[in-house]
């Protein structure tokens, strides 16, 4: 089985959301996307997103933008990224996926997915308290998404196999110093990040490549030019 990864769809089948405010390479994108995905995924593939995947507020607002995806090759698995106004509780999730018929998608929080010899971990993440304007609740919901990992990652206790950790905000800051959740992931002997969030220019200061024990890549949808990355083969 192939893994792949690619984050920041921001899909907008459902919303007059037009993505080309923010640079030419975003005028067609969700048919670069659809090609591009079509011609490196098969069916028996996994392809992980980490975060930002649709535009919608509401869950039953999304039902376009799963439907796009869950018609992609592949089984998926996705984590909540900060414009995922439409994640609401696991339960409530699994329960929207069987209800839709929607078997090829996986929503991750708090938990694990296993596949062959490869576990999947994750969380969204938060901003780092080194950013500007960090506030008392950006810092609650830092630590309570820390928590988030380590309950995922505490599912893969005994497990064998490489695990591979999804967060939306990059794990290092801006200033390229670990954040809370590379301690986390060092733990857990974590083999793989990865992550999203970023965008242009923000791009030129991500972390890739391997950190301590780690490997990092930027999983942006525009970074990858619509190209889901091939992270191994399980």
């Amino acid at each position: 089985m192939r893994v792949f990864a690619i984050s920041d769809l921001h899909l907008a089948l459902a919303k007059d959301k037009p993505m080309d405010v923010f640079g030419p390479d975003w005028e067609v994108y969700m048919q670069n996307i659809k090609t591009k995905w079509q011609k490196t995924v098969f069916h028996e593939d996994l392809v992980l997103i980490p975060g930002d995947l649709s535009w919608a507020t509401y869950l039953d607002d999304a039902e376009p933008d799963f439907s796009y995806i869950e018609a992609l090759p592949g089984k998926k698995i996705i984590t909540k990224g900060n414009h995922d106004y439409w994640w609401t509780t696991q339960k409530k999730l699994d329960k929207y996926l069987e209800i839709k018929n929607f078997s090829t998608i996986t929503f991750l929080q708090n938990r694990a997915c296993f596949y062959d010899n490869v576990a999947i971990t994750g969380t969204r993440g938060w901003k780092s308290p080194e950013d500007e304007g960090f506030t008392q609740h950006d810092e609650r919901i830092y630590l309570r998404e820390m928590e988030r990992l380590k309950l995922s990652l505490q599912s893969t206790s005994g497990f064998n196999g490489d695990i591979i950790t999804m967060l939306h905000f990059p794990p290092y800051t801006s200033k390229g110093n670990p954040t809370g959740f590379v301690e986390i992931m060092q733990q857990f002997n974590v083999s793989i990040c990865i992550y999203g969030h970023l965008h242009g220019k923000q791009c030129n200061n991500a972390i890739e490549g391997e950190q301590d024990g780690i490997r990092y890549y930027l999983v942006s949808s525009d970074y990858l030019q619509f190209m889901p990355l091939m992270l191994g083969v399980w």
